[in-house]
């Protein structure tokens, strides 16, 4: 499977339809609308971005113009504690480093903001999105009981804390 590098930008209105195709393949019945994407976006505290094939690769396989969304994610921020509210890679281009840049992306605007620590939800049964969360430091600690409906499956609660991140981070640059 072929997967040129991607480049991430604000996700905008334009990518409403690209998204909500994505959201149904990868969520089934639990897929956002277009209704609640709208409402997402516009509530405070939320940042979205999507990727899409970049470079001269991208160009040869899908000419110039606009590329495919193949990847999206959104972080809420509240003032404290930044929560992933989702991330969503085209089936042909997971385990390509897509999802890894979304969530760096997503991090890094928590870090920026100097959010304590990052949460998110995911189910318990998504094994490659549980590998990629605890590669990146993202630890279990808890366990929502039937969290995903209509499908009626449980998810994780996992934190990736950023003070501790951060204090190393000032102190290596205090000791320069």
């Amino acid at each position: 499977m072929y997967a040129p590098s991607c480049r991430l930008r604000p996700l905008g209105s334009a990518d409403f339809d690209r998204v909500l195709q994505l959201e149904r393949v990868l969520f089934g019945a639990g897929a956002w609308t277009y209704g609640m994407l709208a409402d997402e976006l516009a509530a405070l505290g939320r940042w979205y971005v999507v990727a899409e094939p970049a470079g001269p690769d991208a160009i040869a396989v899908y000419g110039i113009g606009p590329k495919p969304v193949v990847g999206y994610a959104g972080l809420w921020f509240d003032g404290d504690v930044a929560q992933i509210m989702t991330i969503g890679v085209d089936p042909h281009y997971q385990r390509h480093g897509v999802g890894r840049a979304l969530l760096e992306a997503l991090v890094g605007r928590a870090r920026k903001l100097r959010a304590e620590a990052v949460l998110l939800e995911v189910r318990v049964d998504n094994e490659p999105a549980l590998a990629l969360y605890e590669r990146y430091g993202f630890e279990r600690i808890g366990l929502r009981r039937r969290y995903y409906q209509p499908e009626d499956k449980d998810a994780f609660t996992m934190r990736l804390d950023l003070r501790d991140q951060r204090d190393q981070h000032e102190q290596q640059g205090a000791a320069s």
